[in-house]
């Protein structure tokens, strides 16, 4: 399987009661599970908590022995209503997925599931991609747990306490009987870490057991009139319940003094941050001994008044540190004072920004402006100065994210725009996924994207006349939604255009996980499922596929036919070759250990002839590969430079082929590296020397007689 192996790591998971535990807290989240019985696991990967399903595929063995239910679920809707096992029955479940389009894509999964309420545990656990580091809209999974009243827990970056969070999460559920979310940030999910682990659990039911001996409630469906009836429960019995299970178990923190005049309140996932920013101010040390008095929210909704009521009173002001906006903590907060009878100010999105990741300087500054305005004498002598002088955005390189190098799918785009120089300019309807760096230099490709597998479906609006929309799509968005939402509207409804699956292998951009359409043949799953099959199966009847997207001519005929083509209806075009960052992760152990042997190993390299190379930089406009760069001109005479293909050149040939597509120029060669040759291999190469050495003495005598 192509996806990142965590074999070594996981057999930290068979750890028992006493143990002491290291890693990262993605693996952290996997023991948790353990220790608490869970009894069935789902989920469908995404930054930042890919490596958790990886891991999830890894402990499958360890899961069976535990009796614990494991599928790599088809998309995050698919996980979620895997939920469903938890209604009728004291069954333990977690699903996982990245926020917060995961959430939305699972949104009707969860009304359900949040209105007819549960009767075993079930902790949804969320890739909060939010920040600098995101690569999705900037949205917050707090709203979706306010509409649908589900509890979530945002645990403070601290092994133990994402552990607990994780077993406390499922108590939490069963006692309010409501679904509760987790969610991580990328900073909780590859923190380390250490705790003391507790044995294994095997779940007092499996989801064997429960299939034996069904049970039927209908008042947990979500039909009338028990539709009218979950409201209120959710109001009158369950958020009670779940109030009362925060307050008695301290889920919620406390650092620094019991008493003071001013306080801060921060969600858990920022209290590291917090931290750090008070240490700055001198206000706090390494391992959380603060001067201020600290409310630490590990669990953001629902927040419990007595404890709001009892931080706050006494007190001027605090300071709520809550990322993003809408502020929902802080309208809650000043609810919760106002209705507690205390003048309390509440202080937050005044001074801190409304919007972007709160770092530590970012709440270093706020903070400092805080003291200042309500404890003056604890306030530094001025804003804190950066240790280097700030850079102007324009100082900064910009770094667009790119392809790999040798990445299959840029060939793709350079043949759309030779394509484009024929026909003219199209409408191109981008997906989530690599090839979305189509839409970056130098491409310059890609009008709009509206989500995962949804690129079909968004250029299902254009009825051209004389020129057809394209459509992209990967092989992981069309098993994810693009098949039905994508290429089955697109035949029901008869839309004139053109689709491109990029089918390099895996679902790439989550982290190589194998899907359908992959070529592995995983245990336990079935694959090599042909896309184009799938596409006929539906209703396509232009469909066609091409195995080597190197062949750039070949992908800028093969569109070109499509989108002149007399026949009318829906087109798809299935561009395959393998992703070559997981073509490189497969092959590199094997020739090491090849080289390492002895045995004869061959590598195609490429470069460009500095003698015939003009300087003029098509190829590398057309191509765009990491590789393939610019060096000073050799020749004296010419001023231009020339183009210049790096070591990590991995043979592809792209450049090369763009090149010929284009009829750019023949400057481009490729050469094959042996290692350990053989005695043939030396011959032919002592062979080649003599015939090039003796061309290369004539010619030189022919210059020295010329020039007498």
């Amino acid at each position: 399987m192509a996806e990142r192996s965590f074999k070594a790591e996981v057999e930290q998971l068979r750890l028992g009661d006493g143990g002491a535990f290291h890693g990262e807290g993605i693996l952290a989240v996997t023991k948790a599970l353990l220790q608490a019985g869970v009894a069935y696991v789902g989920g469908y990967q995404g930054s930042p908590i890919s490596h958790l399903m990886d891991v999830f595929a890894d402990a499958s063995e360890l899961m069976g022995e535990l009796g614990v239910h494991f599928e790599s679920s088809a998309s995050e809707a698919t996980a979620a209503a895997m939920l469903a096992a938890s209604v009728n029955y004291p069954l333990r479940g977690a699903v996982a997925w990245k926020s917060v389009v995961g959430t939305n894509v699972a949104s009707d999964a969860l009304s359900n599931v949040a209105s007819g309420g549960v009767t075993g545990g079930a902790l949804i656990i969320l890739g909060e991609d939010y920040g600098e580091g995101s690569s999705i809209m900037q949205e917050r999974t707090h709203a979706f747990a306010m509409k649908s009243q589900m509890w979530l827990l945002d645990p403070r970056p601290s092994l133990p306490v994402i552990v607990d969070m994780v077993e406390r999460g499922f108590e939490l559920s069963e006692a309010s009987n409501t679904p509760v979310m987790l969610e991580l940030r990328v900073r909780a999910c590859h923190v380390t870490g250490s705790f003391v682990a507790r044995d294994n659990r095997r779940p007092a039911l499996t989801v064997a057991e429960a299939a034996e001996a069904p049970v039927r409630d209908p008042d947990r469906i979500v039909l009338p009139p028990a539709n009218f009836l979950h409201e209120i429960e959710k109001i009158e019995q369950r958020w009670p319940a779940a109030i009362r299970f925060v307050q008695e178990h301290g889920l919620n923190e406390h650092f620094g003094p019991e008493a003071d005049e001013i306080g801060i309140i921060v969600q858990g996932g920022l209290f590291n941050s917090l931290n750090r920013a008070l240490e700055l101010l001198d206000l706090s040390d390494a391992y959380g001994n603060a001067a201020i008095p600290i409310h630490v929210l590990n669990v953001t909704y629902p927040l419990i008044p007595d404890e709001i009521r009892d931080f706050c009173a006494g007190k001027r002001a605090v300071l709520v540190i809550e990322e993003g906006q809408p502020e929902f903590i802080e309208h809650e907060l000043n609810t919760l004072v106002r209705r507690a009878g205390l003048a309390t100010r509440i202080v937050g999105k005044e001074i801190l920004p409304r919007a972007g990741e709160y770092g530590g300087a970012v709440i270093r500054d706020g903070v400092a402006q805080f003291l200042r305005a309500h404890a003056p004498e604890r306030a530094p002598a001025e804003a804190p100065v950066a240790a280097s002088p700030a850079l102007l955005p324009s100082a900064v390189p910009q770094r667009p994210a790119g392809f790999c190098t040798g990445c299959p799918e840029r060939p793709i785009f350079s043949a759309m725009k030779l394509v484009q120089k024929e026909l003219g300019a199209f409408h191109v309807s981008a997906d989530i996924g690599c090839h979305l760096f189509s839409i970056l230099p130098p491409f310059h490709i890609g009008n709009t994207t509206m989500g995962y597998g949804l690129g079909t479906a968004g250029a299902s609006a254009f009825r051209p006349r004389d020129r057809r929309a394209i459509a992209i799509m990967g092989d992981g968005g069309f098993w994810h939604n693009g098949l039905t939402s994508g290429i089955g509207n697109a035949v029901f409804n008869q839309d004139d255009n053109l689709t491109i699956i990029v089918d390099n292998g895996y679902s790439a951009a989550t982290g190589g996980q194998d899907i359908l359409s992959s070529r592995a043949r995983p245990p336990g799953r079935k694959t090599n499922n042909p896309i184009e099959k799938a596409v006929r199966g539906i209703g396509i009847g232009w469909a066609r596929t091409m195995t080597r997207t190197y062949d750039v001519a070949g992908m800028r005929d093969a569109i070109r036919a499509a989108l002149t083509s007399e026949e009318k209806g829906p087109k798809v075009l299935v561009a395959q070759s393998e992703c070559q960052l997981n073509r490189q992760r497969r092959l590199k152990p094997q020739v090491a250990k090849a080289m390492k042997a002895g045995e004869r190993v061959v590598r195609e390299r490429f470069g460009v002839d500095p003698d015939t190379c003009t300087g003029d930089h098509s190829c590398i406009r057309l191509s765009g590969c990491p590789s393939l760069t610019i060096r000073p001109n050799p020749d004296p005479l010419r001023q231009d430079p020339i183009a210049h293909v790096e070591n990590s050149c991995v043979g592809c040939g792209v450049c090369g082929e763009v090149s010929h597509a284009a009829v750019l120029c023949p400057s481009f060669y490729k050469a094959r590296i042996i290692a350990n040759p053989d005695r043939r291999d030396r011959f032919r190469q002592r062979l080649r020397g003599w015939a090039i050495g003796t061309f290369q003495r004539r010619a030189a005598r022919a210059i020295a007689a010329r020039s007498f």
